[in-house]
């Protein structure tokens, strides 16, 4: 990766990074390096959450707390999320293994869009929480935030999360269990907690993302079961 490849990309996220090696390792996938973005990704997922609730939160004034747990969904969702990816040219910068190199891993969604959250990640440990939130708002200044998202079809997680709000239960919990297969062909195994409902179910995916959604899916089912006995 170019020095001129990271100034670049820099200059587009509108943050210039104090440690660049935060960055390198941000766009560093795990076929490539042990020293991948993995972690990085885990934090700016829920920095990015927190941000975005806070800017929905306060343009959408008028919208009810499901409502509004929609629109995020839909904005943080794999398919925004590697738009926004591709508009930073991130599939020319991104550290691959050759076997993921060949099979496309630079165009993926999924990769594009953890790799987007871990540089998030990275600007938070790098600048902090304010340097992060200008960083997202940045990135979001062209996606024009409406209550028509609401009309979309619920995705299993936000159903789940709905479901649990509108009784006062905690948010549910999810863990990876475990990874299997090649590094550029990976299993997630997913494993999602409703504490207050003492209930457990795993879910399996092709990417963190499609996992914890299985994993709701299955929840929600093991719900509705129960709620019909």
């Amino acid at each position: 990766m170019s020095s001129d490849g990271l100034a670049s990309l820099q200059h587009r996220l509108q943050h210039s990074f104090r440690k660049p090696e935060l960055l390198q390792r941000a766009l560093t996938h795990r076929s490539f390096s042990s020293d991948h973005y993995e972690r990085l990704e885990f934090l700016g997922d829920s920095v990015l959450g927190l941000v975005m609730s806070d800017m929905l939160y306060q343009q959408l004034q008028q919208l009810p707390e499901g409502d509004l747990s929609r629109v995020r969904a839909n904005l943080v969702r794999e398919e925004t999320l590697h738009k926004l990816a591709l508009g930073l040219e991130l599939p020319t910068l991104l550290r691959l293994g050759e076997g993921e190199m060949r099979s496309g891993g630079a165009r993926r969604a999924s990769i594009l869009a953890d790799a987007l959250e871990a540089i998030i990640g990275a600007v938070y440990v790098d600048a902090g929480f304010d340097a992060a939130h200008a960083v997202v708002k940045h990135l979001f200044a062209k996606v024009e935030f409406t209550t028509s998202m609401t009309a979309r079809d619920k995705d299993p997680k936000t159903a789940l999360q709905e479901w649990l709000q509108g009784r006062k239960y905690r948010l549910p919990v999810y863990t990876i269990v475990a990874t299997t297969g090649l590094a550029h062909q990976q299993n997630f195994d997913v494993e999602c907690v409703v504490p207050d409902l003492r209930l457990t179910e795993r879910g399996l995916g092709a990417s963190r993302r499609a996992a914890e959604q299985a994993a709701a899916a299955a929840m929600l089912q093991t719900i509705q079961a129960r709620n019909k006995t």
